[in-house]
């Protein structure tokens, strides 16, 4: 009984975690990565792993995010069209890069990256 009752609330947690990076993903655009390495971290994945399955979870959220705002003529695809394969070569070496680096350093670059982020959207 307190295994199940153990796999419920983990089950619960991770739930909420998905609708978490969904909601901040769908009001922010790739918001919801940077909520989703810490969220999966406290999950229990290791820094690479949870920096890996933030891009998995993000893939689905955002394609969806982006369907929505362009049926609702929200986005034009025309203002998109130069971010979409300069953006691909991008996540194509950020995977490489990824398996070369320390976890350590990977966790100071995402979090300078967060800070950078942070005083960026407060100063405008």
């Amino acid at each position: 009984m307190i295994f199940l009752k153990t796999k419920i609330i983990d089950y619960a947690k991770k739930a909420g975690v998905g609708i978490a990076v969904g909601i901040v993903n769908g009001m922010f655009g790739a918001g919801g990565g940077m909520i989703a390495v810490p969220l999966l971290r406290s999950c229990g994945l290791d820094q690479k792993n949870a920096h890996r399955n933030a891009i998995a979870v993000i893939l689905p959220i955002t394609v969806l995010s982006a369907i929505i705002y362009l049926f609702k003529d929200y986005v034009k695809l025309n203002d998109a069209y130069i971010f979409i394969p300069t953006g691909l070569i991008g996540a194509y070496l950020g995977s490489k890069i990824i398996a070369k680096i320390s976890p350590k350093i990977l966790k100071g670059i995402f979090g300078g990256f967060m800070i950078y982020a942070g005083i960026s959207l407060l100063r405008r």
